[in-house]
């Protein structure tokens, strides 16, 4: 597995119990609040907590990046679930979530500010825009989820923004209650979890509350819950889109700063400009350049600006390539959804192929399919231009981005026609950058999970396009295909008959269920054709007698088990409707753990889950209501 596929913090986690605190000694910060803007209307965390809380309610809000707002009561809350890893990663001892403490903060009835000195921490909740289904949609915010606090892990120093999600309305809320049903947030519960037990970068959940005594409408009534979750930044392209979209020039680069200093590690960090443009690599680039720095040649200078959009570009790259091996079809990625650290962000209609069909989406309301699998890289890019717009002056004006007429005035005539067309030339150069990054992390992520130590240009070709197109062809099961590859031995493909005889493991339980109607003889001729170029290229790299060995490696890349919508609407209901609550710890662990051969549940229950998809089952759809 390549080494992008990380979060960067379970690795460093695992030091030992004597590095883990309780959530009383947690260092927190607010570093975010503190640096940034808030919303005139409630200057002061004093001011947002003296207002009744229906003041705090929907409107427009201008100037700012937040505002304070302290989160709903819930009544008679209900600890449901939480992530082990998630405890460990921010560095919670274990057994926290029995403590009092640890309930209450999870389900909004604490924070971290005292109202008597007015010292701590006062939640606040974040101001974006962006665009959806490609059309502007104008202010949109955090309307019902509210920062508490960053956590700092004692002993990885890993900082994390602690979220609520479903924690009441906000001034974003729009027409919205702030409320989150049970059914989404037990989706994106799990989901978080299991994108970061495959090493995809998104946004994590900690823990899961129920709200009993909130009743929820949305197509019907539903119980409500709270996702408490976390990440490095929960900043977004929206962000940028709602102060670029107001003319707002002096928030836009108070921002950027911000995410270079305090999201980044500092602009020294950020990836330096390539040393051939016209020959875009997916190599990392250096990094340790000043940020006065200006790099490239007369007429593309790049400043620090263009440094810090190519770091955003760069990591969204290497993210949808991992979406796109691993089968995760986001199903709503609009800019307000793209993340400005490539973290998988804001689950609504998500899904992981069953079947592999391109063309799918989860989301039943994308008629136009416009957020498809397929979609996925080319939507990821249109939202980065929009970024790419929003940082258009910044770019553009190259070497004099400091000067006093760039900071303080409107771009002269004279100066405009300069600064657009470095604008567009450096952001459509970046844009080669990133189908470069985008096509080698692919490959790599493909090749790992073929068991394939080497690279052969002939690959992509002859190994994954041509196995996508049988897949397809085929109707068969993305992950599963995978995972059952990983222990065919190679004395197995020896002959033409041996392959055919072996392509039936890859079938559903019912046999060949296309609707092109292809023949079982067909598929299996079809499979084991591809089964002979892959063999050969096993032989090629591992030999013929390291059978066990390369198995290994591949189960490690490979999961048993994912959670398919089948499996979350099964987990949905037996929580909501008839009062389990171990499925949901039995769930979690499979989805923080998805390369295990078992996790010491019920052995039936494990082997259902993990095994074919019901034909019912196989490729839902869901809204986007939540």
């Amino acid at each position: 597995m390549t080494s992008h596929l990380s979060n960067g913090a379970t690795d460093g986690a695992i030091k030992g119990a004597q590095d883990e605190v309780s959530l009383q000694e947690l260092p927190k910060s607010n570093i975010f609040t503190s640096n940034l803007p808030p919303d005139d209307a409630f200057k002061t965390p004093s001011d947002s907590h003296k207002a009744p809380r229906a003041n705090l309610g929907p409107r427009m809000v201008k100037g700012a990046i937040y505002t304070y707002v302290r989160p709903e009561q819930t009544e008679d809350p209900e600890l449901l679930g939480i992530s082990r890893t998630a405890m460990r990663d921010i560095g919670l001892i274990d057994g926290q979530e029995k403590t009092e403490e640890f309930r209450n903060t999870v389900a909004g009835n604490r924070i971290y500010w005292d109202e008597k000195t007015s010292e701590g921490i006062y939640p606040w909740a974040q101001c974006y825009g962006g665009y959806q289904f490609g059309s502007w949609a104008g202010q949109l915010g955090d309307g019902r989820a509210i920062s508490l606090f960053e956590s700092t892990n004692p002993a990885t120093k890993a900082r994390y923004e602690i979220q609520l999600k479903g924690a009441g309305r906000t001034p974003y809320s729009r027409f919205a209650d702030g409320k989150a049903v049970l059914r989404s947030s037990i989706r994106e519960f799990i989901v978080s979890e299991a994108l970061n037990g495959l090493h995809i970068p998104t946004t994590r959940a900690l823990s899961l509350t129920l709200a009993p005594k909130s009743k929820v409408r949305r197509e019907r009534l539903e119980p409500g819950a709270i996702v408490t979750r976390f990440a490095q930044s929960w900043l977004r392209i929206g962000t940028f889109d709602l102060m670029r979209a107001r003319g707002d020039r002096k928030l836009v680069r108070t921002l950027a700063d911000y995410v270079a200093e305090h999201v980044y590690p500092g602009w020294d960090s950020l990836p330096a400009a390539l040393q051939e443009p016209s020959k875009p690599t997916a190599a990392e680039p250096s990094t340790g350049i000043p940020a006065d720095r200006i790099q490239g040649a007369e007429g593309v200078e790049e400043n620090r600006y263009t440094r810090l959009y190519r770091a955003i570009c760069r990591k969204n790259a290497l993210t949808v390539a991992a979406w796109q091996a691993y089968a995760f079809t986001n199903g709503v990625l609009n800019t307000d959804n793209t993340s400005l650290l490539g973290l998988s962000l804001d689950f609504g209609p998500f899904a992981f192929l069953d079947n592999f069909d391109p063309s799918y989406t989860p989301n039943h309301d994308d008629h136009a399919l416009r957020y498809s699998y397929k979609n996925q890289p080319s939507i990821m890019w249109w939202n980065l231009v929009r970024l790419g717009e929003a940082f258009g002056e910044l770019i553009g004006a190259g070497a004099q981005v400091d000067d006093t007429d760039v900071l303080e005035k409107v771009v002269s005539e004279a100066f405009a026609p300069e600064l657009i067309k470095r604008a567009e030339t450096v952001i459509g150069n970046v844009g080669e950058e990133y189908r470069a990054v985008f096509l080698a992390e692919y490959s790599s992520l493909m090749r790992a999970r073929l068991g394939l130590v080497s690279e052969k240009s002939s690959d992509f070709g002859e190994l994954f396009s041509e196995l996508l197109d049988t897949l397809e062809a085929l109707e068969l099961d993305f992950n599963h295909f995978f995972r059952r590859l990983s222990s065919v031995r190679i004395s197995e493909l020896e002959t033409e008959d041996s392959r055919k005889e072996k392509a039936s493991i890859f079938f559903h339980a019912e046999g060949i269920t296309a609707t092109s109607g292809v023949s079982e003889s067909a598929a299996r001729e079809r499979v084991g054709a591809w089964l002979s170029k892959w063999g050969t290229r096993v032989r090629e790299d591992w030999g013929s007698d390291r059978d066990g060995e390369r198995e290994k490696q591949m189960k490690r890349v490979n999961p048993k088990f994912v959670p398919r919508s089948w499996v979350l609407d099964e987990i949905i209901d037996r929580v909501e409707h008839k009062g389990e609550r171990d499925v949901l710890k039995i769930v979690m662990t499979m989805a923080e753990h998805p390369f295990e051969e078992e996790w010491g549940g019920d052995k039936e229950e494990e082997k259902r889950w993990c095994g074919d998809v019901p034909r019912h089952g196989r490729m839902m759809q869901c809204s986007c209501s939540s």
